[in-house]
């Protein structure tokens, strides 16, 4: 009679995958329905929706306590980082398409870029060497944390010093400009 039991036990259990199919089943209207919310477009919450119920497939289920919920708020979430997602994508053909329009600029579009260049690098050769590397590091793209790291000081001091670095160099900058007319 134990072993009926036993069998008994393990056709009340379903699989992995059955148990995943019915999920899907009953919860997948509602999480495109959320989705919709977000990005306004079926297809587009139909895939965010699949994508949802397949990181659910690789989810420990046991660890859950509430699937709507948790199905709820990761697809919420994807819908939001497809968002983001698009929107960088966006940014980067927005900002390719004006490279590839700058770039068919005239021969005097030219010079007078190359003669603001040369204005810049005159007036930074006129700052001081630690305002100058401060403005270099701060525009190559260094952190506060690194500028500090190379020029020995505390990084809190960083933001002072670079609002004084650029305001002298706006000074020299206007100056320089005033003396040309």
């Amino acid at each position: 009679m134990e072993v009926k039991a036993n069998l008994s036990e393990n056709n009340n259990h379903p699989s992995k995958e059955e148990t995943f199919q019915d999920l899907f089943t009953q919860y997948y209207p509602h999480v495109v329905r959320k989705v919709m919310i977000v990005v306004k477009e079926q297809s587009i919450a139909e895939d965010i929706a699949q994508e949802v119920f397949v990181k659910l497939y690789h989810t420990d289920r046991t660890t859950i306590d509430n699937i709507l919920g948790w199905l709820t708020k990761v697809a919420i979430n994807t819908a939001y980082n497809h968002i983001r997602t698009e929107k960088r994508h966006q940014a980067r053909i927005d900002k390719q398409q004006i490279y590839e329009n700058d770039s068919v600029g005239s021969v005097e579009e030219s010079y007078l870029t190359l003669e603001k260049i040369k204005e810049v690098q005159n007036t930074l050769m006129k700052l001081p060497e630690r305002d100058r590397d401060l403005l270099i590091m701060q525009f190559s793209g260094y952190s506060y944390e690194e500028i500090a790291k190379s020029k020995g000081v505390e990084k809190v001091s960083i933001g002072t010093l670079l609002a004084r670095a650029k305001k002298r160099f706006k000074n020299f900058y206007m100056q320089e400009r005033r003396e040309e007319t």
